[in-house]
This record gives structure tokens, C-alpha cells and sequence, in this order.
């Protein structure tokens, strides 16, 4: 069970990472061509190429923290009760969007304080280096709370519509 409304967001994160990354191979792709071929390196794919993993990892790893699929040990929950389980699974919550929260308080004055200097060979601020962080932070805060809302009601967030989820209360 899901919200709707982050089920669309989700969504756009997963089509806008995936065309950072197909853009991330064709740069890289140019890049080997012009080092290679032409033996001319197009100096500026390694800043641009530097700019899409923020734009490709960070978000992502929040979609992963929503749909569960994170980096996650198992078996001590499977030991508990299911009220424990779910005490867990709400703890769990709070930590991540805690950090979540952290990653956006705390990118904002690197995104602000570096927002009127250039990336090098690219012409664009350097502060979008950091807005990514910004808004993987914001993402893991929503994506938390919609778990705790859920966990809170006793409902499996990752649980399908009509059947039993991965997360298992």
C-alpha cells in the first residue's frame, strides 16, 4: 500500500535518473571517442559526467530506501513479534528521515554559499553539485514518513494491493 501522489514522484525520479543516464553513457562514450579516435579530449564530459552520478545515484538510493530494497538485514526482525516488528520497522523510519532531514538542512548552505561560482569548462553554478543532496533528502524525508504512517496504521507498506508484501508485519 502506497500513496498515490509519491507513487507518480517515485516514478518521475526512476524516468529523469534513467535519462541522467543514458546521458552519463553517451558523454562518457564521447569522451573515450575524442581521447581515442580523434585524439582531441573533450575536456568538459568529466565535469559533466561527475554532475549526472550525483543526479543518477542520490536520488535513487531514496527510491530504493522506499521501495526496500536497500542494503537491509532481515533476520533479527524475522525473530520478533510481529508489534516488535513493526516498533522496529517505525525506529528504522524515524532514523532514515532524520537523515533525510540532516541532508537537507545541511546541504542548503553548500548549495547557497557555492550557487554564484562556476563548475570549471561547464559555465553552470556550483551549486548544483550540492542540490542533489538537497533533494535526496527531501525524498527520503517524504518516503519515511509515508512508512511511518503506514507502519503507525499497522498496514505493510510494502505490501501489494491484493496480496502480501516483502516487508512482512
Amino acid at each position: 500500500m502506497r500513496w498515490k501522489a509519491l507513487d507518480h514522484l517515485a516514478r518521475f525520479v526512476i524516468a529523469f535518473s534513467s535519462v541522467a543516464l543514458v546521458l552519463l553513457v553517451a558523454l562518457t562514450g564521447w569522451q573515450v571517442w575524442g581521447r581515442y579516435v580523434l585524439n582531441d579530449t573533450p575536456t568538459w564530459t568529466e565535469k559533466a559526467a561527475l554532475l549526472l552520478i550525483l543526479i543518477v545515484a542520490l536520488p535513487m538510493a531514496a527510491i530504493g530506501l522506499r521501495e526496500n530494497f536497500h542494503l537491509g538485514i532481515g533476520y533479527v526482525s524475522d525473530l520478533l513479534s510481529h508489534r516488535s516488528r513493526r516498533a522496529l520497522g517505525i525506529a528504522n523510519a524515524l532514523v532514515l528521515g532524520g537523515f533525510g532531514v540532516a541532508m537537507m538542512v545541511g546541504s542548503w548552505p553548500l548549495v547557497v554559499g557555492t550557487w554564484g561560482r562556476d563548475i570549471p569548462l561547464l559555465g553552470l553554478p556550483q551549486g548544483l553539485q550540492y542540490a542533489p543532496l538537497i533533494l535526496t533528502g527531501a525524498l527520503i524525508t517524504l518516503f519515511m514518513a509515508e512508512r511511518i504512517w503506514f507502519l503507525a496504521r499497522g498496514i505493510d507498506p510494502d505490501a501489494s494491493p491484493g496480496g502480501t508484501g516483502a516487508g512482512g508485519l
